[in-house]
């Protein structure tokens, strides 16, 4: 009796990928649209104005410095361990791997190559105006601040706005960005707000960011975000010109197909055709011979047969035999001509 074989988890989930369409047509990119656009000039104003309250040493930075002085890793001391591994989810290089390996999956799955773009610049903006507003600001960190209450602005500090909160939010939100139904993008959306804020409030738990620099990065990381689809242009016409590429190395590189042979087909021959034109054509018939009688079979020469014992004997082309005497004299007799 043949048992068939019990299909595992595994099995299951390969032949549920096999049955997905290789690039679903679905799959809709964000335009700047007018809500998008309110979100973008709503949360520029919002960095603006943390960027002018911390300039002018207001309300904000009095509750920077009070939160400082609460020391929350001293009072919380249990989570101390949780928090130092969840910090991690906002470093550049780990949550990078992890979202590019998740994206080129994706990438490999839907023959596209928008999602790996998508996150290259990303990061790349992330890069340019976070890093710029962070050396170009200079603001010190707590554990370094030399004047209590002040704003601790331009002395050559780089943790104003977070990096870590800009960070997570970017690159945890890119996968909201991307998402194919607006179910999934809500979620994602929800999921990554909450997980870059948590970050961002584990930083100013350990000590090594103000509470300013957190509304900040949280701001800068969305403000990356919501401008993405006036890059979505780019995306495409870099993503054309890297198939183009890979078009050509392949056509360069591919070995040149075998050449066709030629088979002739075989002519059928009119049955109403004499053969002996045929054979006429291709062995002309000597003068003393007389042409086949017609309705002989093919194969027999043509002019009349004559017995073996009546056909001279012929000595073959390129033969070392001599030729035979024209009469040959019986065995036995003596020839005149030996002494």
């Amino acid at each position: 009796m043949r048992t068939e074989r019990k299909l595992t988890r595994l099995d299951r989930v390969f032949a549920r990928l096999d049955r997905e369409p290789e690039r679903p047509a679905h799959i809709d990119v964000p335009k700047m649209s007018r809500h998008r656009i309110v979100l973008f000039a709503g949360t520029l104003a919002f960095y603006l104005a943390i960027v002018w309250a911390v300039v002018i040493t207001s309300w904000l930075v009095r509750l920077d410095w009070q939160v400082m002085f609460f020391r929350p890793y001293q009072q919380w001391s249990g989570i101390h361990w949780f928090v130092d591994y969840y910090v991690v989810l906002g470093q550049r290089g780990p949550t990078a791997v992890m979202v590019a390996a998740w994206l080129g999956w994706r990438s490999w799955r839907q023959h596209t190559l928008r999602p790996l773009l998508a996150l290259g610049v990303s990061l790349l903006l992330l890069n340019i105006t976070v890093g710029a507003a962070k050396y170009g600001m200079g603001r010190l960190g707590p554990h370094y601040a030399t004047e209590i209450g002040s704003n601790e602005m331009w002395l050559g500090g780089d943790i104003f706005p977070s990096g870590h909160t800009a960070n997570a939010v970017v690159t945890w939100g890119i996968l909201a960005y991307l998402a194919s139904t607006p179910w999934a993008r809500r979620w994602l959306s929800a999921v990554s707000a909450v997980t870059s804020l948590g970050v961002g409030m584990a930083t100013v738990y350990l000590g090594t960011h103000w509470l300013s620099d957190v509304l900040l990065g949280w701001a800068a990381g969305l403000l990356i975000l919501l401008a993405l689809p006036w890059f979505e242009p780019l995306i495409a016409h870099a993503e054309n010109r890297i198939f183009d590429l890979r078009d050509r190395w392949r056509a360069r590189h591919s070995r040149p197909a075998p050449a066709s042979v030629q088979v002739t087909r075989p002519v059928a021959v009119n049955s109403s055709l004499s053969d002996r034109d045929d054979v006429a054509a291709r062995e002309p018939v000597s003068a003393g011979r007389s042409a086949r009688a017609p309705g002989a079979p093919v194969y027999l020469a043509p002019g009349p047969h004559t017995t073996r014992s009546e056909r001279a004997p012929v000595t073959p082309a390129g033969s070392r035999r001599p030729p035979h005497p024209p009469e040959r004299q019986p065995r036995g007799t003596a020839s005149s001509s030996r002494p």
